[in-house]
C-alpha cells in the first residue's frame, strides 16, 4: 500500500507541470527512407564513377516543444526549443533547428536565438518534396553553405546569433528582418565586429497568392586568410550578398511554386571566391543565378509532385545543373505518409557530376 501511494505522489508530481502549462506543445516529425543513390563526383574529385549504393537515411526528422504565454494587454510571450533527430545513426538533439524566445503583440513578433531566416520563409516554398536530398546545393543556392563555408552552422535556412522580427499581417503583406551578431566571429577573423548578416525581405499573401522578395548580406573582408583542416592556406572573400524573388499559387488541388536567386553568397561561389595565397584564382566568374520551378497536384489521398530547376554557378567554362524531381505520396491519415520520389541530376562541374536517386520513406507528425 505505501509503495502505491508513493507511486501516486511521484506520478502527480511528474504530470503537474505538464497541467500548469497547458500551452507548451510538444511536437515532433520522423521520416526515414531507404535510398538508392547513383552518383557522380564533379571534376575536384576528378570525375571518379562511383558505384550505386543503398543507404538507410534520416530526413530532417526532429522533435520540439513551443508555446506562449498571454501577458496581458495582447502582449504575448513566445518560446520554441527544436532539436534535430536521426533514427538512423544517432547524433540526436544536435543541429541549428530553431530555438528561440520573444514576445509578440500588435506591434509584430520579436525574437532572439537560432531562427529561419526572412530568405528561406522566400525560398522556402519551393520546398515541397519529403527527400533530405530534393532541396539541396544543386537545386537553391543556399543548399549547403554550412558544409562549404568558414562561418559555421547556418546554410540560409536558420542562423544562430540571430534577432528576427516580423510585423503583423497587413492585409497579406508582412516585412520580416534578420540581425546575426556573433562576437566570437570578431574583425580578427574577417568578418565584422558589429553585424555578421543582415537580411531583409517583404512578402504579399492573399488567397491563393503569393509573392516575395528577400536580400541578404554577410559583412566581412575581402580578403582573409582561412586554414582549412588539412593545414592549407587559403584566401577567401567575406564581403558576399544575395537577392531571391517567390512566387507561388495554391488553390484546391493545385500548388505552383518558383523561385529565382542571384549572388554569391553560396557554395558554388564559394568556390569562385576562395583562391590559393599565392594569387592564383581557382576560378573566375559571375554571380551564381538560380531558377527552381515545383507543382503538385493532390486527388484523395494521393499527391503528385514534379520539379525542374537550373543552377548557374557563374564559373567560367562550367556548365549549368539540370534537377528533375518527381515524386508520389499516399496520405494514410493527416500525420502518416509514405513517399517514392526521384531526384535527378544533369551536371558536370567542379563539385557535382551527375545524378540518379530514388528515395521511398515514410513519415509520421505528431
Amino acid at each position: 500500500m505505501e509503495k502505491s501511494i508513493l507511486a501516486l505522489v511521484v506520478a502527480t508530481a511528474l504530470t503537474a507541470p505538464l497541467v500548469a502549462q497547458a500551452d507548451t506543445i510538444l511536437y515532433g516529425s520522423a521520416r526515414v527512407s531507404v535510398d538508392y543513390v547513383d552518383e557522380e563526383s564533379g571534376a575536384v574529385e576528378d570525375l571518379l564513377n562511383n558505384d550505386g549504393y543503398w543507404d538507410i537515411t534520416n530526413n530532417s526528422s526532429r522533435l520540439g516543444v513551443l508555446g506562449e504565454e498571454e501577458l496581458g494587454g495582447g502582449l504575448s510571450a513566445i518560446y520554441q526549443y527544436e532539436f534535430g533527430v536521426d533514427v538512423t545513426e544517432g547524433g540526436n538533439f544536435e543541429s541549428n533547428r530553431p530555438k528561440l524566445v520573444g514576445l509578440k503583440g500588435g506591434f509584430g513578433q520579436i525574437s532572439a536565438g537560432t531562427q529561419e531566416t526572412p530568405y528561406y520563409h522566400i525560398v522556402g516554398i519551393a520546398d515541397t518534396f519529403n527527400s533530405g536530398r530534393s532541396f539541396g546545393p544543386t537545386a537553391w543556392l543556399g543548399g549547403a553553405f554550412a558544409s562549404d563555408s568558414v562561418r559555421g552552422p547556418g546554410d540560409l535556412v536558420r542562423f544562430d546569433n540571430s534577432l528576427y522580427y516580423a510585423t503583423p499581417d497587413l492585409n497579406g503583406f508582412g516585412v520580416e528582418a534578420m540581425l546575426v551578431a556573433d562576437g566570437s566571429l570578431n574583425d580578427n577573423q574577417g568578418f565584422s565586429d558589429d553585424i555578421d548578416f543582415w537580411n531583409l525581405a517583404a512578402k504579399y499573401s492573399n488567397g491563393p497568392f503569393f509573392a516575395g522578395v528577400s536580400y541578404i548580406k554577410l559583412n566581412g573582408d575581402s580578403n582573409v586568410l582561412v586554414t582549412l583542416d588539412n593545414g592549407s592556406t587559403l584566401l577567401a572573400d567575406l564581403d558576399l550578398e544575395q537577392w531571391a524573388l517567390g512566387l507561388g499559387y495554391n488553390s484546391g488541388p493545385f500548388s505552383l511554386a518558383l523561385i529565382y536567386e542571384q549572388g554569391d553568397l553560396n557554395s558554388p561561389n564559394l568556390a569562385r571566391k576562395i583562391r590559393f595565397t599565392n594569387g592564383i584564382p581557382l576560378a573566375t566568374g559571375d554571380d551564381a543565378k538560380n531558377y527552381y520551378l515545383t507543382g503538385s497536384y493532390a486527388f484523395g489521398n494521393n499527391t503528385l509532385r514534379a520539379a525542374y530547376g537550373q543552377l548557374d554557378s557563374g564559373i567560367d567554362g562550367e556548365d549549368t545543373i539540370d534537377n528533375y524531381l518527381v515524386g508520389y505520396q499516399y496520405n494514410f491519415s493527416k500525420r502518416t505518409s509514405l513517399w517514392v520520389e526521384y531526384i535527378g541530376r544533369s551536371a558536370d562541374t567542379l563539385l557535382y557530376g551527375d545524378q540518379n536517386a530514388v528515395s521511398i520513406g515514410t513519415r509520421v507528425d505528431f
